[in-house]
């Protein structure tokens, strides 16, 4: 019997699957990636082909199985996209493309379907203040306005856990792809009974929710044929891309904090404790135990491509280089970005607020600015948002951050992290792995395979640092007098 070394994390997102094959220090081995077409029917409506899903990860998997022997891999687990769904027939067959994420149709349901249960108990329950995101809202719009394909359903699946079923052959997903779903009782770790009441569903038309790390089946020989990886490979619960970047960050004590500077900018600070507040939506952390006080800005990266191509009529796939001119545009322009501030509520605006109808604003522009102003204002603005938001966290949680660890596509700009580190006085460290989502689902695949104790010492041993940024002095002085402008934006302009 040959000795198992490797251990896969499949990460499927909005736009593709990365499947990497790590060793037990982290070392990432093999890596492959394949695209998800998306598709836009109307305005603000997104949704996907869940077939696309499996097919990207079978390419990504088999590319994986040429370059590594498929019989020296442990394990996988998957971290996927997260408030998104596909109802599937009970005949397993897809009753319409999944819903995304970045969805907005059901804004109109937020407000009447949250006052049958009430706003402050479905807070409680599932950790997430009333708003769109959660999937418990598209429910409610597909019951409206779908009835005859809602009544039809006989599993709602998340990623995870369609994912799982191609894999497995069973309906079977982590309580950390489960609850953002907003259909879970986050504390007791079950679906909740008065949320599905009010849905008119059963706990039989929703997966078996697991612990991250647990082992939940292996690879059936249909799936076995079709990715290249051994019969029997142990399939191990993982959990939503957010928290597992954060596993993949190392971020499991509140002094470290994960800020996935992606198309949404997202940061989670860890806490032991089951808390609900304004200030953040409660997540499960990929770990045997413990929560992620999580915050969000929908429009991170999505408002610097939306400025490219709505305001400067640049299509970057035809100007490659139109991200490094503006930045180097950007680093002429000195911190304050010579008075001009934006408000990145361009997608409405979640903590503390949750003001679904909130909108982003340029403040301050005169005639003398160019684009590289405007450029570094949308970068100063969401760091100023970030502090905005990590204030009321660590109020909220009673937590202090020294330090976040910055991972996404927005992680590799340089001027964007200094500038991050200077407007919130906090370290911005760089992971040696910038593919957090995916080695946090190797660190899940480890747990289940049985190489570490805990996730701690997992997290410990899969990944390290590259590099450390600290704030300026001078520059954060600067931007702490912009800030006390910067608070006052939204509350001048709210309508």
């Amino acid at each position: 019997m040959k000795s198992k070394y490797f251990v896969i994390g499949l990460d499927s997102s909005t736009t593709g699957t990365k499947a990497i094959a790590f060793d037990k220090k982290g070392t990432a081995v093999a890596r492959a990636s394949e695209p998800i077409p998306l598709s836009s029917p109307q305005p603000n409506y997104y949704e996907q082909d869940p077939d696309d899903w499996w097919i990207s990860a079978q390419k990504a998997l088999r590319k994986i199985t040429r370059r590594i022997d498929p019989e020296k891999i442990a394990a996988l687990a998957i971290s996927n996209q997260r408030e998104t769904f596909v109802p599937l027939g009970r005949n397993g067959k897809c009753l319409r493309p999944a819903i995304l994420w970045l969805d907005e149709r059901c804004k109109d349901e937020v407000d009447p379907f949250s006052k049958i249960i009430g706003k402050d108990k479905i807070h409680r329950i599932t950790g997430k203040p009333a708003d769109y995101a959660p999937v418990v809202y598209r429910l409610a719009w597909m019951k409206r306005h779908e009835p005859d394909l809602f009544r039809k359903i006989g599993m709602v699946c998340d990623v995870h856990t369609y994912l799982v079923w191609k894999l497995t052959g069973s309906f079977k997903t982590s309580w950390a792809s489960a609850e953002p779903l907003g259909l879970f009782d986050l504390k007791n770790k079950h679906w909740s009974p008065l949320i599905l009441n009010a849905l008119k569903l059963t706990e039989e038309q929703l997966p078996k929710a697991y612990r991250p790390g647990t082992v939940i089946g292996s690879i059936s020989k249909a799936a076995a044929a079709s990715t290249g990886l051994s019969t029997g490979t142990l399939i191990v619960a993982g959990g939503g891309d957010g928290q597992a970047a954060g596993l993949g960050a190392n971020a499991l004590t509140p002094e470290r904090a994960y800020l996935n500077l992606g198309t949404a900018v997202v940061a989670g600070v860890y806490g032991t404790r089951y808390k609900t507040s304004k200030a953040f939506r409660t997540m499960s952390a990929v770990s045997e135990s413990g929560y992620y006080y999580e915050c969000s800005l929908r429009a991170g990266t999505f408002a610097i491509d939306w400025f490219i191509k709505n305001i400067l009529n640049i299509v970057p796939a035809k100007t490659p280089g139109i991200y490094k001119q503006l930045e180097q545009e950007a680093r002429q322009v000195p911190a304050g970005s010579d008075g001009v501030l934006h408000l990145p509520y361009l997608c409405g605006a979640m903590n503390p607020y949750w003001d679904i109808n909130a909108r982003g604003a340029f403040v301050g522009l005169s005639s003398s600015h160019l684009r590289g102003h405007m450029y570094r204002a949308i970068l100063e603005g969401i760091a100023f948002e970030q502090l905005f938001a990590i204030n009321a966290v660590e109020k909220a949680a009673g937590a202090t951050v020294h330090e976040f660890v910055a991972i996404g596509g927005g992680a590799t700009s340089d001027l964007w992290c200094h500038i991050l580190a200077d407007v919130t006085g906090k370290n911005i460290c760089l992971p040696e792995n910038t593919e957090a989502s995916g080695l946090g689902a190797a660190i899940a695949a480890a747990m289940g395979a049985g190489w570490f104790p805990t996730f701690k010492t997992a997290a410990q041993g899969m990944t390290g640092l590259e590099k450390k940024i600290k704030p300026n002095k001078r520059n954060h002085e600067k931007y702490r007098q912009r800030f006390a402008v910067y608070q006052k934006v939204y509350p001048g302009l709210r309508r």
